[in-house]
């Protein structure tokens, strides 16, 4: 069975456990919102690489064969009758509209990147409600009405006038 003290409807909890409780709570909380915010950015950081990769690899077209090709493409096209400098042409501009398409695909890919959404609204609601928590509403209590009913030794010495500072009688009666 269980032990009826966990019980969370339990009204006879002390303060320490309703504390404690509390504080679990809370860190549960806070880590939930990190486990969600970890998930949307990697999501994000993983959009960022394909939209990296897709500009690198326009970078590396262009620089690394253009050259070879163009110099093959642009004597094919002399060899069907074309000059030679407009042969060249051709293919300069088709390796610009290649790059360019990459470039496109790789500019969509890094727009699709959003904060975290998710974490930061759900951050935000969390803000609110603990902003709206009020402290539960306790009665007043002198403390010399607590010390009298815990029965402690110190409410006997102020009683009986020893004479002991309260450093003293406090030290005495927490030991």
């Amino acid at each position: 069975m269980s032990d009826p003290g966990n019980y969370a409807g339990n009204t006879d909890r002390s303060i320490g456990q309703l504390v404690a409780v509390a504080t679990a709570e809370m860190s549960a909380l806070v880590h939930d919102e990190i486990a969600l915010a970890k998930a949307e950015v990697r999501q994000d950081v993983k959009r960022g690489a394909i939209g990296s990769g897709a500009f690198v690899a326009a970078g590396v077209l262009l620089f690394f064969t253009m050259p070879m090709l163009s110099f093959a493409a642009a004597y094919g096209i002399h060899n069907l009758g074309l000059g030679l400098a407009w042969s060249f042409l051709i293919v300069a501009g088709a390796f610009i509209l290649l790059a360019a398409l990459i470039g496109f695909i790789g500019l969509r890919k890094f727009k699709k990147i959003k904060p975290p959404e998710k974490s930061i609204a759900s951050a935000k609601q969390t803000a609110a409600v603990l902003q709206k928590a009020k402290p539960h509403p306790r009665p007043s209590v002198e403390a010399a009405a607590i010390i009298e009913r815990s029965g402690s030794s110190l409410a006997k010495g102020i009683e009986g006038g020893t004479g002991r500072d309260n450093a003293t009688a406090v030290a005495r009666s927490s030991t």
